[in-house]
């Protein structure tokens, strides 16, 4: 009876204690203790207090002596027994119970856990997007995000119920007075201080979307800007180099040299006071560099290309110009006709077919045919000397073109040579009639020229006419023969 009294005076101490555990890894490890406890107990059952009882049967039956202190030491035992047995059971059950409430704690640690990364995630994801920084080329670049941040701002509801729910996990964890949340280093106070953060880059980032709105809306104002002015000024380029080409101020003025040399000297003083005009362009072309305007949808045209049409415009306003004076020297010097050059004029200008102001190869040869140039026809890839030539003269370099000031020196050179030799022959034709008259007779011809060659002036001089309208019989007009021959 003492060793079994010792033995439950034992086990009630191990009892004696508040210890159910902090979470449910030292709950489970208690609860494993109580279970060995709980097989001890019922090992004990089967030998020590089945050993007591039948003793005190056995003494009992005897009719020991002691009987009744026998029993009533028997009764005791029992009685601490039993209460053992119910001592350890409502230890068992605290301890499940325990680990009942660490298991919620627990499950709402991994759900916090989880949701709070992802959270986070979607947080750093968000962020990096929101303080992108804000640089467009264009209103349709600056519409696109703006468009994505719309968008984004609707789906704020989603974030924001995840964040709710996050808040309503926080407060039950904290509701069971436990210790951190061993599973994530994220704290609601850190994630309320993100979201704080979230709304805060929200506003930067509407106001930085704003700002670039109204940068775009003016660099479009100035692309349109640009757009007009350039191509109003293209516009005018066009319109003047084509008045300069195709013969437009012979038609506006009485056609002569002088005249058409005025006309090109205004049109040219035009050429150089449109240069303000051209440096405005410039100066909105740079203001687009300044601004970073990389493209204007608006308008081919860029300040480079323009300047360098507006140069060529002027060096052809410079060369038409010389041109012409150079086609009035000719007339007042060499005796070629204003009708003559003008014809060459208007040729050339017929053939130059995209208003370059030359004539390739193929173009200068067609044009010379026309003004009756018998020039041989040849296959491709055939010598043609006759008309290299005259390539030599005028395209010594062979650069392929030959320029209007470079045809006109040719063809005054060729037409000059022709009037130099009419008049010698307009000479010697004077030296054949008596006392140098204007026509020649049919004696004279025979005598001092052959058979064949007087034949052939008979047949095709025409009778000359004095300037009373009269036609003298046997007298033929030498000058007209001669000068028609020369046309021809």
């Amino acid at each position: 009876a003492d060793v079994v009294e010792s033995w439950i005076g034992e086990k009630e101490n191990s009892l004696k204690t508040d210890d159910y555990g902090r979470d449910l890894s030292s709950v489970q490890t208690l609860l494993t203790k109580q279970e060995t406890f709980d097989a001890g107990l019922q090992a004990f059952q089967q030998e020590g207090i089945a050993n007591i009882t039948a003793l005190k049967d056995q003494l009992l039956a005897a009719k020991h002596i002691q009987s009744k202190a026998i029993e009533a030491r028997h009764a005791s035992l029992m009685k601490r027994w039993t209460q053992l047995l119910a001592n350890s059971a409502t230890r068992k059950k605290k301890l499940l119970e325990a680990q009942s409430h660490f298991r919620k704690v627990e499950d709402l640690f991994l759900t916090f856990a989880k949701k709070a990364s992802a959270f986070n995630s979607w947080f750093e994801n968000a962020e990096e997007d929101l303080t992108d920084p804000v640089r467009c080329n264009s209103l349709e670049e600056i519409k696109a995000l703006r468009e994505a941040h719309d968008a984004f701002r609707s789906s704020l509801s989603s974030a924001q119920a995840d964040f709710n729910q996050l808040a309503e996990l926080d407060r039950q964890i904290k509701s069971f007075r436990v210790a951190s949340n061993p599973y994530t280093w994220f704290t609601m106070e850190a994630l309320e201080e993100t979201w704080r953060n979230l709304q805060k880059i929200i506003k930067e980032r509407e106001l930085e979307l704003q700002k670039e709105q109204r940068r775009q809306e003016e660099n479009d104002k100035l692309r349109q800007e640009f757009a007009q002015h350039a191509n109003a000024f293209h516009q005018w380029i066009q319109e003047t180099r084509t008045y300069l080409l195709d013969g437009s101020c012979m038609v506006e003025e009485s056609g002569t040299l002088e005249s058409q040399l005025e006309a090109t000297k205004r049109k040219h003083q035009e050429i150089r006071a449109m240069r303000s005009q051209l440096k405005k362009i410039e100066d909105l072309g740079a203001a687009m560099e300044e601004a970073l305007i990389l493209d204007n949808k608006y308008t081919e045209h860029s300040t480079v290309g323009l300047a360098q049409q507006w140069d060529q415009l002027d060096q052809l306003g410079m060369r038409m110009q010389h041109n012409l004076e150079q086609q009035i020297q000719a007339r007042n010097t060499t005796g070629v006709t204003e009708e003559a050059l003008k014809e060459f004029s208007m040729m050339f200008k017929h053939f130059d077919k995209d208003k370059s102001g030359r004539l390739n190869h193929q173009e200068f040869k067609s044009c010379l045919r026309s003004l009756g140039y018998d020039l041989p026809m040849v296959e491709e890839g055939e010598p043609d000397p006759e008309f290299e030539a005259i390539l030599d003269t005028v395209d010594p370099n062979r650069d392929g073109h030959v320029s209007l000031q470079e045809y006109m020196a040719f063809m005054i050179s060729r037409e000059t040579e022709n009037v130099k030799s009419s008049e010698e022959i307009e000479s010697a034709f004077r030296a054949l009639s008596s006392e140098g008259k204007p026509y020649v007779t049919k004696e004279e011809l025979y005598q001092n020229l052959t058979r064949e060659q007087a034949d052939y002036c008979v047949s095709h001089m025409k009778p000359y006419v004095d300037g009373k309208g009269r036609e003298l019989p046997t007298a033929f007009d030498y000058v007209e023969f001669t000068r028609s021959l020369f046309v021809n």
